[in-house]
């Protein structure tokens, strides 16, 4: 979609530095250079504007991301690329069945009502929990990993959504204050919500984590 829009050699394409490497990969391969802009620390997308504040005569397009089902603030940027002729082009999840989407939003109801020491997730407008994505403060005890390991250890899984931010990475590495971005790399965990989770399994989630939530800090 870049090069077809004629994106290449000497432009510039800001895009998130948390999540996948792929989509600097792609504006790498049309020729084009990556800006990374930090994200909105509700949604986990661009926050638009600090995307504004990132362009550069030389930017010719802004890549979105979609996070964890929930979708970014599309009105502000494509006003941002109306203002200044840029082209915008979004990422999203992969669609799910209404009926999947509506159990998974049960579920994070659930876990949104009962879980305790940790941050619930900002379900906004349209949220479909492809993920349900709690964050733990990390100037507890214990931080996120040793949460992650301690969950894990009471037989619930859960995972790290973003390990490392783009910008820290082999190829990509910019001198760059990102600090939404790098907090949420150290603070997220993604915990169970998928549609065919019984009420025996959100309660050993719930009862999981809320056994560690005495030796975190209040959530914020």
């Amino acid at each position: 979609m870049l090069r077809a829009a004629g994106v290449g050699v000497g432009d510039e394409v800001v895009v998130p530095a948390f999540g996948n490497v792929e989509v600097a990969e792609a504006v790498a391969l049309a020729g084009a250079l990556p800006v990374f802009a930090d994200i909105d620390p509700d949604t986990y997308c661009l926050d638009a504007s600090l995307v504004e504040a990132a362009l550069t005569p030389r930017t010719a397009a802004v890549v979105v991301v979609h996070r964890f089902g929930r979708p970014a603030d599309m009105g502000s940027l494509h006003r941002i690329g109306e203002r200044h002729g840029l082209l915008v082009l979004e990422r999203g999840d992969s669609e799910a069945p209404y009926d999947e989407i509506a159990r998974r939003r049960q579920r994070a109801a659930y876990l949104d009502g009962k879980l305790r020491g940790v941050r619930t997730p900002d379900g906004g407008d349209g949220h479909t929990y492809q993920q349900y994505v709690v964050r733990v403060p990390g100037n507890g005890r214990p931080d996120r990993d040793a949460f992650a390991r301690a969950v894990r250890g009471r037989g619930v899984e859960c995972r790290v959504p973003v390990k490392t931010p783009v910008h820290r990475m082999p190829g990509f590495r910019r001198c760059v204050s990102l600090p939404e971005t790098e907090r949420a790399v150290d603070e997220t965990l993604a915990l169970p919500v998928e549609a065919a989770l019984t009420k025996r399994d959100m309660q050993r989630i719930v009862s999981a984590c809320n056994a560690l939530g005495g030796l975190l800090q209040p959530a914020y």
